[in-house]
């Protein structure tokens, strides 16, 4: 039996993007919440904030280093494992590609400034202000990447003739219809993925060693971060419905089990489908997709009957899409119940449930976006240049592709674990209270210091 050189080439791909995009989301979003905090320390005159965005940078720069091996990597696999689609699409790629190469370098350089650059300024705002490019740098990066996905959901910018791309215009190619909404949701989940993250790691804190100043701060600043990202992130999540309603209508049909074509139709939440494709056990809400699709109750959805059956998504896009909703939601929700607590005197925000739940939360908001990002590439299917050419068009026929597979799962074990036990060596054996202690010990007394680590 041959080697399916094309399976084994999704799958090399799904892995290396799967553990790509934890450090891709960590490094777009973890920039802004270090400029936040240490705004805060320096707006309210309070160490326990620009401790934060110290240990938060510490941490970045890991995070840097692992996403770079991993971005290179895709960068590699694009040329070996894709040469098809690189041959047709490459000159239109091509800026982004490079776009997003010179946004790392220049948010990288910042980066370098701004870490050896504490208590270096008479006034500390100036320090504060090399965060901007550092947060732009990160964001661009999102944004170049980006548009080359929405180009490859929305070709757009070029001429076609004997087979090949002509008439070339980069800008438009990157300005393409599906940017601003893939755009706004990959910003705004990374966001409130990171703005989680955080808040689940003092959460998490505060059940295992008890009150904290520290802590208890840095759950109240992430937990509203991630309510206003969880707001914006659900407007983000509207704008990709209607790209998709007006633009990939199969994708979203896909996504919501709508075969027929139907005006006022029904949103599908969870359920199965028996062998003649119809929904069993699903939550029904009525006339809501034809509202999330046009804005609308009574507005036509365009069923997935419509379209050729082998240029239909796999209809398992469907759990992904409910289960990236229901993950947005619920840190939404969770967050809008925190501030419910702590403005409500009669009860306590740091309960132990409360906690747990926002703990919880930290994972689940990497999870939210994976599904996203799976339903995003698999939603796409059978096209990997919607229109143009098919994920097997574009493949390579190398059998070497198998052993690729298991040379890059390696790699992303080895750089998994190191990085886990860099950032467990250097916050675990380094608490924040230890270190904040550090800071109002007077010079030259190391005693208490000794004595802590003595224990």
């Amino acid at each position: 039996m041959g080697i399916d050189t094309v399976l084994w080439s999704r799958l090399v791909t799904g892995l290396t993007l799967g553990f790509h995009v934890i450090f891709a989301t960590i490094g777009v979003g973890v920039p802004l919440m270090i400029a936040i905090a240490e705004f805060m320390g320096i707006r309210k005159k309070d160490p326990h904030y620009t401790l934060m965005a110290k240990r938060w940078a510490r941490g970045f720069v890991i995070s840097v280093a692992v996403g770079v091996v991993t971005g290179t990597a895709i960068s590699l696999q694009l040329a070996l494992i894709w040469p098809n689609f690189m041959k047709l699409a490459g000159n239109v790629i091509a800026l982004p590609l490079f776009m997003e190469v010179f946004a790392f370098f220049f948010e990288a350089i910042f980066l370098g400034i701004y870490l050896y650059t504490w208590d270096r300024f008479k006034k500390p705002y100036i320090h504060w202000l090399l965060t901007i490019p550092i947060v732009a740098g990160a964001g661009m990066s999102a944004v170049f990447i980006t548009t080359v996905n929405g180009f490859m959901n929305q070709p757009e910018g070029f001429a076609m003739a004997g087979g090949q791309f002509i008439a070339v215009n980069p800008v438009e190619a990157m300005l393409n219809t599906a940017t601003f909404s893939k755009v706004f949701h990959v910003l705004s989940s990374a966001y409130l993925a990171v703005a989680a993250m955080l808040a689940g790691i003092a959460a998490f804190a505060l059940l295992k060693k008890g009150a904290s100043e520290y802590h208890k701060k840095a759950l109240k600043l992430m937990m509203a971060v991630v309510m206003v990202f969880g707001l914006l992130n659900s407007l983000a999540g509207d704008a990709s419905a209607k790209f998709l309603a007006e633009h990939q209508p199969e994708k979203l049909a896909a996504a919501e089990w709508h075969f027929e074509t139907e005006s006022g139709a029904d949103l599908i939440l969870l359920g199965w489908l028996n062998a003649e494709h119809e929904v069993l056990g699903a939550l029904h809400i009525p006339k809501f997709l034809s509202f999330l699709a046009f804005g609308d109750f009574n507005a036509e959805v365009t069923g997935l009957n419509e379209f050729p059956a082998d240029e239909q998504p796999l209809l398992l896009v469907h759990y992904l899409f409910d289960l990236m909703v229901g993950v947005g939601f619920a840190l939404l929700g969770i967050s809008f119940l925190y501030f419910l607590f702590v403005f409500w005197k009669k009860r306590n925000e740091h309960n132990k449930w409360l906690l747990r739940a926002i703990a919880l939360g930290a994972p689940l908001a990497f999870l939210g976006v994976e599904l996203g990002w799976f339903y995003a590439e698999i939603g796409r299917q059978p096209w990997i240049l919607r229109g143009y050419m098919r994920v097997e068009e574009g493949a390579t026929t190398s059998p070497s592709v198998r052993i690729l597979f298991f040379v890059f799962l390696l790699l992303y074990i080895l750089l998994g674990t190191v990085c886990v036990l860099v950032l467990r060596r250097m916050f675990k054996d380094n608490p924040a209270e230890t270190e904040m202690e550090k800071w109002h010990q007077p010079p030259g007394d190391k005693s208490k210091v000794k004595g802590e680590h003595a224990k």
